[in-house]
This record gives structure tokens, C-alpha cells and sequence, in this order.
């Protein structure tokens, strides 16, 4: 059996929720809105960080892409030659292709699902830390989902150095993977990225802040 697939049936007898029926509820109950609203200021960073020095068009994926906000933007850019989202909430998939008919938005569970081309660039907010091994999904994102030269920004609010977040899983009842700075970044490093960095942005009292996270696949692979 697929190690994944035994992983998810062990989090299901532990009782846990999948956290893609808990996006769904809340992309019912109209909650999307909101997400939206509350990481737009760090999605504004990661989108320059991801977009900085671009001269040339490219294709973009957003991974969890919600109800699909961060596509329009992407789709939105001048260089941008397509823009996709996926997401394996039901609800939030519909809502995407609700207010973007033209558009792309696959309903898929990860890790199982991949895109039919890699792409340039690809950005996640908020969603990586949900799978059962999200430093293994690293090394697929590099090998399988990226062009050589593309480019990742990953926005995170869930990990070790922000304490306001350690008790999320444990109150939605849903499995979240806690990693620390240093694991995210060695975790790119050694799935074979280049150009590692990351930073911290929106930070007040009792909030460590977004971590953003960006890299490159070597364009020379």
C-alpha cells in the first residue's frame, strides 16, 4: 500500500478531521472571504518575492488556492501565460469556478495528484503543512511540478517559532505537521532547491509573523 494512503487511513482511526472537509465547511459557510481577507498583506509579499525580476511570461500553480484569489492575481499579470489552482476541498473548488468560470481549478487530494506540465512558478499559502510528509512533497514539487529555473514561495503560519499556533491542530481536531524555520529551509535544501531564504513578516506582540519561504530549482538540471 501507498505509504500516503496508509498514512491518511492511520489519521482517520485516530479520529482526526480531514482538513479538507473543514475547508469545505467553511468555504459553505462563507469563511473563504475571510481567509482571503487575512493573508492578502502576506500573499502581497510573497507575490513580489515569487514575481521580483521576472522579464520573461511563465505558468503558475497555487496550491490549496482556496476560492481561487490568488489565480485571478496570478492570471492577472501581464507576463502570466496561464495560472491553475488545486485543492481538495469540494466547496472551495466550486466557489473557484463559481466567481472564475474561465479559469482552472482541480479538485485533487495531495500528494497523489500532479499537473500534466510543470510550471515556472508555484505558490502555496497555508496549505503544506496539512500532508502527512510535507518535506518528502518537497522533493516532488522540485523533480515533477517545477520547470528547471522555476521558482516557490511558501507562506506559513503554522510552525515552531510562532507559539499562538501550536494548539490549531489539536482545536480543529485536524493533523498539522509543526516544522521549524530550520526544517523548512534544510527541507528545501535537500529536496534540491537553491537560492533558499526566508523571512518573517507581519509580527506583533503574541504573533511571530508569516513565514515565507522562497526558492529555486537550478536551471542547469
Amino acid at each position: 500500500m501507498n505509504i500516503f494512503i496508509e498514512r491518511r487511513e492511520a489519521t482517520a482511526t485516530m479520529g482526526l478531521r480531514k482538513a479538507t472537509d473543514l475547508f469545505s465547511e467553511w468555504a459553505d459557510n462563507g469563511r473563504d472571504e475571510g481567509m482571503e481577507k487575512g493573508h492578502t498583506a502576506s500573499v502581497n509579499i510573497m507575490l513580489d518575492r515569487l514575481l521580483e525580476d521576472r522579464e520573461t511570461s511563465f505558468t503558475a500553480l497555487d496550491i490549496g488556492c482556496g476560492n481561487g484569489w490568488v489565480v485571478r492575481r496570478l492570471n492577472d499579470h501581464p507576463l502570466c501565460d496561464h495560472a491553475a489552482g488545486v485543492d481538495g476541498a469540494p466547496s472551495m473548488i466550486a466557489k473557484a469556478k463559481e466567481l472564475d468560470p474561465h479559469g482552472e481549478y482541480v479538485e485533487a487530494m495531495l500528494p497523489d495528484w500532479s499537473p500534466a506540465e510543470p510550471v515556472d512558478l508555484i505558490h502555496t499559502m497555508e496549505c503544506l503543512y496539512y500532508l502527512a510528509e510535507p518535506l518528502v512533497f518537497l522533493r516532488t514539487l522540485h523533480d515533477t511540478w517545477m520547470k528547471p529555473g522555476g521558482k516557490i514561495v511558501i507562506g506559513v503560519d503554522h510552525y515552531a517559532e510562532n507559539p499562538a499556533s501550536h494548539d490549531w491542530g489539536p482545536s480543529l481536531n485536524v493533523h498539522m505537521a509543526l516544522l521549524s524555520i530550520e526544517q523548512w529551509t534544510e527541507g528545501l535544501q535537500q529536496a534540491g532547491f537553491v537560492e533558499v531564504e526566508a523571512i518573517q513578516v507581519g509580527a506583533k506582540e503574541g504573533w511571530s509573523g508569516t513565514l515565507i519561504l522562497t526558492a529555486q530549482r537550478p536551471s542547469d538540471e
